[in-house]
């Protein structure tokens, strides 16, 4: 008797009964808050708007407009352009070097290894980023120390226009390519070794095994960690945030931080929701260009 609500249920009814819950909450915390924002987008919402929402205006595509009319949103795309194109590749580059050198047989104590590059990933960012300011000083920072060992200048990292964006992908690299590297060793995991004694019986150098052997059985695994870093990349925010506050003269300004600023600084919420929009529609198209990319490379 107990069971009875499941033995009377239809079978093609038990699983929407199952998603039921989680559906809900889907729906309740992520597609209403979507569509609030999105109509908030075509209005002039502004701090007045938070007492009293009948003073928010209905002004079309006048926010869309306006943006792209802004000087400010094309030097954050051209900033988060350079972020993504630059950080993207060197992350997969070192998160795949990493793991194939953890795995390597010269290699001991490789749980120690794997862990020391992960800490990072879970380090919180507050924390890395005063540790890399330092890093970064000037006078007192240890790269500079360094640097000076070769007869380099001492380099004002975060204070140039030059280097500060550089800087910030260096940073996000060292915190975030431990968590791929995770991912590439169970790719690595997954590649048959007679494959590799078979390249190795056919006179197969290294270079070549890398090329023929593990380069295309991780396609799948190189795909996902790069459309994932790429939206990630996308959407970077707490490092020109904590470390530069954008600057100096907006040369580290990301979309997120422009957002962020117009929504909660400067209270243009309708503004600042449909900045929002547009780079939802800028990481769609990268997405979709990069699995069209991966399909297309997968059925050479």
């Amino acid at each position: 008797m107990r069971f009875k609500i499941f033995t009377d249920t239809p079978k093609g009814n038990v699983a929407y009964l199952f998603l039921a819950p989680a559906m809900t909450a889907i729906f309740v915390f992520f597609f209403l808050p979507v569509l609030a924002a999105l109509l908030m987008s075509f209005t002039d919402f502004d701090i007045y708007s938070l007492g009293d929402v009948s003073r928010a205006r209905f002004v079309g595509f006048a926010n869309y407009i306006n943006i792209f009319q802004k000087p400010l949103f094309w030097q954050a795309i051209r900033n988060t352009a350079f972020f993504v194109v630059v950080g993207v590749p060197l992350s997969v580059v070192v998160s795949l070097l990493a793991a194939m050198g953890i795995q390597s047989k010269l290699i001991r104590f490789k749980p120690l290894f794997r862990l020391s590059y992960f800490i990072p990933v879970v380090a919180t960012l507050v924390a890395v980023a005063v540790i890399w300011r330092f890093i970064y000083h000037p006078r007192f920072g240890i790269l500079n120390y360094i640097l000076g060992w070769f007869g380099i200048q001492t380099i004002d990292w975060l204070g140039n226009p030059k280097w500060a964006m550089p800087a910030l992908i260096i940073m996000a690299v060292w915190k975030g390519f431990g968590y791929n590297m995770i991912i590439f060793i169970a790719g690595l995991q997954n590649i048959p070794e007679s494959l590799y004694e078979a390249a190795d019986l056919d006179g197969a150098n290294a270079r070549q095994t890398f090329r023929h052997i593990t380069l295309p059985m991780l396609t799948q695994t190189t795909g996902f960690i790069t459309l994932t870093t790429l939206i990630g990349y996308c959407q970077f925010f707490a490092e020109p945030y904590i470390m530069t506050n954008g600057g100096p003269l907006n040369s580290t300004l990301s979309i997120v931080l422009l957002m962020y600023r117009e929504g909660f600084k400067y209270w243009r919420m309708g503004y600042s929701a449909a900045l929002a929009f547009i780079l939802f529609g800028i990481i769609l198209i990268v997405t979709l260009i990069q699995m069209r990319f991966q399909r297309n490379y997968e059925l050479l």
